[in-house]
């Protein structure tokens, strides 16, 4: 069976990190011929192309395939990937993000591609944005799904909002969690060495946050609350990791309140550093308006530290209120002060939800159980007297 991932950019990101696990996971399985095709733009965000551990025989590289709308390059990169299409003749086009997703599709559909599968990862249109822009990306994703012989979504939310939209049909989707290595989150220690470089002291309380550092993704409102969680817990610290291009700002901000000791920005990571940084966490908080399912959050709790999160999205699958975390309704800024402040002055607390945590992922998230899940999809998806020879 060929199989042929297309992906807007390679950037670090979970949508990214979804992606390359899949494709290489599956590309260890037998009667397979697994390829990834993704664009080369890149920006703050850095780059996992050089290092996903992808053959470089089995990694497109298309310049034309960009994130903003470019009308010009948007029609050669659909011309390219119909043509790459026709040439290697997959029986399965597997697409990934907004952009790849309807230029992928519809060069699939064009291509006359048998099995055309589509993963939402998170929406490209809601409240997060203007009227034009969601009917722009609404209508882009009705006319791609016209096309599509089935999605995956990383959360039922997602479901829910593309049916609500008038995308595809309910026996057109499955629920497939987007899952990771666990094993150096489940070993992932409490590093003394590591806290210190990052000038966190043993007794620090360390509230973490794995997210770019851009709009959309709630580190205003960790500034708000945070002079009087430092005022009730003065050796509070809040770690940020991750990268974009409203770091100066935040950097900013921070000495603007006189906090900049209690922010430590530890900047862009691999994801291979991620389980070390999540060790040296006792909570974590995701406050982003537009997400499928973070995977900050099941990493975090195969970490076994409790997350405290918006009610946003899939983040409600995974946070689960008083036994995974704290649920707190987006903008609820008193409400995300009371349990950071709760879980900070509560060690028991935090060590009954990290460990119901750490048990809920680990059922659930694990790389091997996404490939096999895939790999069935596949199998039950594409015809047995269609499939190529690989």
């Amino acid at each position: 069976m060929r199989v042929t991932h297309v992906i807007t950019r390679l950037i670090v990101g979970g949508a990214q990190e979804n992606t390359i696990a899949s494709v290489r996971g599956l590309q260890e399985k037998p009667g397979l011929e697994v390829r990834l095709v993704a664009g080369t733009d890149t920006g703050p965000e850095g780059s996992l192309a050089s290092h996903c551990g992808i053959p470089a025989e089995s990694l497109i590289l298309l310049p034309e395939l960009v994130r903003p709308i470019h009308p010009w390059k948007d029609a050669l990169a659909w011309r390219r990937l119909t043509k790459l299409f026709r040439a290697q003749r997959p029986d399965i086009v597997h697409t990934h993000s907004g952009k790849a997703g309807v230029l992928g599709r519809l060069a699939a559909h064009r291509a006359q591609v048998p099995v055309i599968i589509h993963t939402i990862h998170g929406p490209s249109f809601g409240s997060f944005q203007g009227p034009l822009a969601n009917t722009l990306f609404r209508a882009a994703e009705r006319r791609a799904g016209k096309t599509t012989t089935h999605f995956v979504a990383v959360a039922d939310a997602m479901i829910k909002q593309y049916l609500a939209a008038s995308i595809g049909q309910t026996g057109q989707y499955s629920k497939i969690f987007s899952g990771f290595a666990l094993a150096p989150f489940l070993s992932a220690t409490n590093d003394p060495a590591l806290r210190a470089r990052y000038g966190i002291g043993p007794e620090d309380f360390v509230v973490g946050k794995i997210a770019r550092l851009f709009k959309l993704k709630g580190h205003a409102d960790l500034f708000s609350v945070a002079p009087e969680l430092v005022r009730r817990h003065p050796r509070i610290k809040f770690l940020l990791v991750g990268g974009g291009p409203w770091r100066n700002r935040f950097e900013q901000q921070a000495q603007a309140l006189n906090l900049q000791r209690h922010f430590v920005f530890a900047g862009l990571v691999l994801p291979e550093e991620v389980p070390r940084l999540a060790g040296i966490m006792d909570l974590l908080v995701h406050l982003s308006l537009r997400e499928g399912l973070p995977r900050a959050l099941p990493q975090a709790l195969a970490a076994a530290r409790p997350v405290v999160a918006y009610d946003c999205d899939g983040a409600n699958e995974v946070c689960l209120d008083n036994e995974t975390g704290f649920l707190v309704q987006p903008g609820d800024l008193s409400g995300l002060q009371a349990r950071v402040s709760l879980l900070a002055g509560d060690p028991d607390l935090r060590e009954r939800l990290g460990r119901r945590g750490r048990e809920f992922v680990r059922e659930r998230f694990s790389v091997e159980k996404m490939v096999a899940d895939l790999l069935n999809l596949y199998m039950k998806l594409a015809p047995r007297d269609n499939l190529s020879q690989s």
